[in-house]
């Protein structure tokens, strides 16, 4: 059995969450959902990132003290499981979780031993909306370009790390792809980075002007550590790193993979700093980065300044957890930025939910259910068995690219064409026949649908878990993490029965635009 070690980046949490941070949720409980079905053993793992000086801002703008704003606001993000159906293992709150202090600190005397760290004066712009220092270079007319704002000047003592030190390192993790990132264009703007050389950088910030929030640079309490070394620490302290537990020792010393999901934003941290880090401190690298794109709202950046930092348990509320799912996974690409309109989504559900997998669904279980009493048995079928056995390859080959829209874009393109092959054959037509022949060979097309349908559900089911459940419960059979995929490999339990509608379309108020659907020639 091999083990994976999944995680997201972990958010800042001076506002509520939004779309962009629950499309990178779902994207790493794909990868979840996906391992354990082909029999991987996973620890799946988030947070939030609590150490922030634009936390500490964001908690005196509201009048209150940090440690209850963040309270308050990661409580909204860890309340994402249940609308968003998620099956991490592991939350770490940064400034809450008893194992993350004593990790940061193992960690920072590990680089400390390693004579990594040294203080020294440094002045410069800082970009609060980034959390890092930035150089002229970086900035577009004197602005941020990521977060709109100008850096503040910065002067003051801090500890330096020597990531030029690790220049070399970091080149042949990517070179020889111990560490490997997904899409390739993301890899190879970390390499032009990196062509530029790598300077040292600052690890910690004053006490004072932190006004004391963060983990305390040990030995030197003028100082708290700087909060992507805190933040990135997480990976660690939610595996007792700091006691050398079990699952540290599974997860991370391990022979498996470690695989990160995050942002454009934040992989030159994940990316460069992150496994100078932990080559300074002896231990290995992530294996993998899946880096995904930006999720915009009719055109624009999500931003809570621009008041379209839409909440996705008001979206569950009015679609359905598996219809927002199917949305964010499909039609927001991996590889690019994607669009969200609301539009678009109530059109994906009429198209692709109601009318693609719904009707067949329907069409089947309701024909199986008033003509086959006793369970039905998958009969060979070589059109169906063309159709869905290509499916696990297929969908397999897409998520361990991190091309998850392609994945669920194989499998409805297999339900549309079975709902081809069933009009084409019109079992309905022989069941009403006189010949007992006929009857009988609609009956078995009828029954080859169902079995189509098992490879279909099975495949859904890391995108879509509660509609493969509730597919597999109508064809009469029981759920299992680890299917079989061998055609005729599940026998069922009961006869097919017709549950309640898979989905409801929003009506013709919402519909808009068609979803633009994620074509081979726009990807990587």
């Amino acid at each position: 059995m091999t083990d994976l070690y999944i995680t997201t980046a972990i958010p800042y949490v001076n506002g509520a969450p939004h779309l962009g941070f629950a499309t990178e949720l779902l994207q790493a409980d794909v990868l979840a959902r996906h391992a354990r079905a082909r029999g991987c053993r996973v620890w799946f793992q988030t947070g939030t990132d609590e150490h922030s000086l634009k936390n500490v801002r964001a908690a005196h703008s509201a009048g209150c003290a940090p440690t209850e704003f963040v309270r308050v606001n990661a409580a909204q993000f860890s309340a994402l499981r249940g609308p968003l159906n998620l099956s991490y293992d592991g939350f770490v709150r940064t400034s809450a979780d008893p194992r993350h202090r004593p990790a940061v600190e193992r960690l920072w005397r590990a680089c400390a031993a390693a004579g990594d760290l040294y203080r020294r004066r440094y002045r410069g712009l800082y970009c609060v909306g980034c959390e890092q220092f930035v150089t002229a270079a970086d900035l577009v007319d004197g602005v941020c370009p990521e977060h709109g704002r100008r850096p503040e000047l910065v002067d003051e003592d801090n500890w330096f790390f020597r990531l030029s030190r690790y220049q070399g390192h970091v080149e042949r993790l990517l070179d020889s792809g111990r560490l490997h990132i997904e899409p390739a264009h993301e890899g190879r703007a970390l390499r032009q980075f990196l062509a530029t050389g790598l300077k040292d950088i600052s690890v910690s910030r004053s006490a004072t002007r932190a006004q004391g929030w963060g983990v305390p640079v040990p030995g030197d309490p003028e100082q708290v550590v700087y909060v992507w070394f805190d933040a990135l620490t997480n990976y660690l302290s939610g595996l007792d790193y700091a006691d050398d537990g079990p699952a540290f020792d599974r997860y991370w010393r391990g022979g498996g993979d470690r695989v990160h999901v995050l942002g454009k934003g934040v992989s030159r941290f994940h990316g460069v700093y992150w496994p100078a880090f932990l080559e300074s401190a002896g231990l290995p690298a992530p294996t993998h980065l899946f880096v995904h794109a930006y999720v915009t709202v009719s055109g624009h950046k999500i931003g809570k300044s621009l008041g379209n930092a839409l909440d996705p348990v008001a979206l569950v509320a009015r679609y359905g957890t598996d219809a927002l799912r199917y949305f964010l996974l499909r039609y927001i690409r991996t590889t690019s930025d994607g669009d969200f309109r609301e539009a678009r989504l109530a059109t994906a559900i009429d198209a692709d939910l109601v009318g693609g997998l719904g009707n067949l669904v329907r069409r089947v279980t309701t024909l199986l259910a008033r003509n086959a009493r006793e369970p039905w048995r998958a009969p060979d079928d070589d059109d169906a068995r063309a159709i869905v056995e290509p499916l696990s390859e297929d969908v397999d080959a897409e998520v361990s690219r991190f091309r998850l829209h392609r994945g669920l874009e194989a499998v409805f393109a297999a339900i549309s064409k079975l709902n081809r092959w069933l009009t084409e054959r019109a079992p309905w037509t022989e069941i009403r026949s006189r010949s007992e022949a006929r009857r009988a060979a609609g009956l078995r097309t009828l029954k080859a649908a169902a079995e189509a349908l098992r490879h279909v559900a099975h495949q859904l089911a890391p995108f879509l878990p509660t509609t493969s459940t509730r597919i597999l419960n109508d064809l009469g059979l029981e759920h299992t993490r680890q299917p079989t995929l061998a055609w005729g490999g599940q026998i069922p339990v009961r006869p097919a029965t017709v549950g309640p509608v898979l989905f409801v379309g929003p009506g013709p108020v919402l519909r808009g635009d068609p979803p633009e659907h994620s074509g081979r020639s726009g990807d990587i």
